[in-house]
């Protein structure tokens, strides 16, 4: 079972309009620093911050299909097909960039959110005609049970059903002593940030235990036929965490991403 906690020092770092807003990179692109620059089809997730009102221009994408999650404060979004919307705390927009289209974000002091890319097939995304779609945080099912809140983001139940790329989004609560157990498949990868909480443990079925603390990066990889379960678990305070789960291989080629 190969599992792996990576602090920031092995994240990708990047600022941007002079400094306003900071980003963390668990995945990143060339030259960034991150340790591990993609997951399957798991291209790129920022989490940014903003220290003071600030923006990106207009910029292209083509073929990624790229998801933002707020956490807090206000960004506003513009593109190239005529959408203005505002994403607050726990709202989603999805951007399936298709054949092309530019988009312009603009965001509070204090703002914080994740910006999360994904790869489909590019051939055929590629000719597929670019869609903005946006979802109220109240539109994803919660559910709550011993010390444990889970918002599915992306699987059973959201909102979100168009996606090409095969992926689960989830963000979890897990209160102190209380354990979340995720079930993982063979050929299946778990990502996830911890982004509130002091600290946490982590371990499968077979594996030791190990630590991990706020900001930290943990992947766990299934192996071999069988079922793996990953447990979380808060140690200290009321921890908050961003799962990702993708294919770890996938049955097309992707794109060459440079370290």
């Amino acid at each position: 079972m190969n599992i792996q906690v990576l602090g920031p020092e092995f994240q990708g770092k990047e600022a941007f309009d002079g400094g306003k807003i900071f980003a963390q990179k668990p995945l990143g692109f060339s030259g960034q620093g991150a340790t591990t620059v993609r997951l399957g089809p798991l291209f790129y997730w920022s989490w940014g911050h903003a220290l003071k009102e600030g923006g990106i221009g207009f910029h292209p994408h083509k073929g990624f299909e790229i998801l933002s999650y707020g956490i807090s404060g206000k960004g506003t979004h513009r593109d190239t097909l005529g959408t203005e919307s505002t994403l607050e705390s726990g709202d989603v927009q999805l951007m399936q960039t298709g054949s092309g289209m530019q988009h312009a974000e603009n965001v509070t002091s204090g703002f914080e959110g994740f910006q999360i890319w994904l790869e489909p097939y590019l051939n055929d995304a590629l000719n597929r005609k670019p869609i903005y779609t946006f979802f109220h945080s109240g539109e994803f099912p919660r559910i709550s049970q011993e010390g444990i809140s889970v918002k599915t983001i992306v699987g059973e139940g959201s909102p979100i059903q168009k996606l090409v790329t095969d992926v689960k989004m989830y963000d979890i609560e897990v209160e102190v002593g209380a354990t979340y157990v995720h079930r993982l498949m063979p050929n299946r990868t778990f990502a996830a940030l911890a982004f509130r909480g002091e600290k946490g443990s982590l371990w499968t079925t077979d594996d030791n235990r190990v630590s991990f603390t706020n900001k930290d990066f943990s992947i766990v990889q299934a192996e071999g036929e069988d079922e793996v379960e990953v447990n979380v678990r808060a140690e200290g305070e009321k921890l908050r965490m961003f799962i990702i789960e993708i294919p770890t291989n996938v049955e097309y080629p992707l794109y060459n991403k440079a370290r």
